[in-house]
């Protein structure tokens, strides 16, 4: 039986129907799917639970989807680890942990579709790193960010020693690890944090703004900025010139191209900032 929005939205108001853990609510509007962690008793710390039910939810995210929102029930967005889930690891299993929680979020970054988080109070150790993996970051005035492990006596573990650096730099992340730094919004903000700064209660609005805005992108070229644009930074300058020739060619072919360059040409396409 096929849903209308209005029943898709109401049956997906828990997650139970995708088969995802309490700790997680979905909703959709329209072509974009609000995910929210929901833990905030515990400040939507990160257990593996959540972690497994985040993998699932970006391994099929529901049909027609085009951008994810990510968001945290309550005043925090995440304070990260759930340490319970830790304390009695061996080094063996340890390493297997970290592993899942990679898989996890390689899920986000290199998914399906765009994923914008909305951040507010505490964004610190793997709830950062959870932020890092999406790819737009609209940021309250609420936030703070930072990397305790160093006071925990642990290390990052899931891909933040990778992510983080690209944002803020190598020196940043190590002064936050070494020193227990805690930068507010505005200072995260100018860093590379965040892309988008706004006020108290202001992130939800603003990500389904742009969410809308990426869901009217063509398909392909947003598949290209997922998975080509940070594979071409990352790769030497000729192998990143072949790449980006490639996949401009790949884009080009697309129907979905052909058509809005017809669009643009013969004048029934808006210009750029009109």
């Amino acid at each position: 039986m096929r849903l209308d929005p209005a029943d898709r939205l109401a049956q997906n108001a828990t997650g139970a129907n995708l088969g995802l853990p309490a700790t997680l609510s979905v909703s959709l509007d329209g072509d974009v799917a609000v995910l929210k962690l929901q833990r905030a008793a515990k400040r939507n710390a990160l257990d593996n639970t959540t972690v497994l039910g985040l993998q699932a939810f970006f391994l099929n995210p529901p049909a027609g989807v085009k951008v994810v929102v990510l968001d945290g029930e309550g005043e925090h967005f995440s304070a990260g680890l759930d340490l319970t889930d830790t304390k009695e690891l061996s080094s063996t299993d340890g390493v297997f942990h970290s592993r899942m929680w990679h898989e996890s979020f390689r899920h986000i970054q290199f998914g399906k579709v765009p994923v914008i988080s909305v951040l507010h109070g505490a964004v610190i150790g793997g709830g950062l790193e959870l932020a890092a993996s999406t790819h737009v970051r609209v940021a309250e005035s609420s936030t703070f960010y930072a990397l305790p492990e160093g006071q925990r006596g642990i290390f990052v573990g899931g891909g933040g020693s990778v992510r983080i650096p690209k944002l803020i730099g190598t020196a940043r992340m190590m002064d936050m690890m070494l020193t227990g730094r805690v930068y507010n919004a505005e200072e995260g903000h100018a860093l590379g944090l965040s892309q988008y700064l706004v006020g108290p209660g202001e992130g939800m609005t603003k990500a389904m703004e742009l969410a809308k805005k990426i869901a009217s992108n063509a398909p392909m070229t947003n598949f290209a900025v997922m998975h080509a644009l940070p594979r071409i930074a990352d790769s030497s300058p000729e192998a990143g010139y072949m790449m980006e020739a490639m996949i401009s060619s790949i884009t080009q072919a697309d129907s979905e191209a052909k058509s809005r360059i017809r669009d643009f040409l013969e004048k029934r396409a808006g210009k750029v900032g009109k």
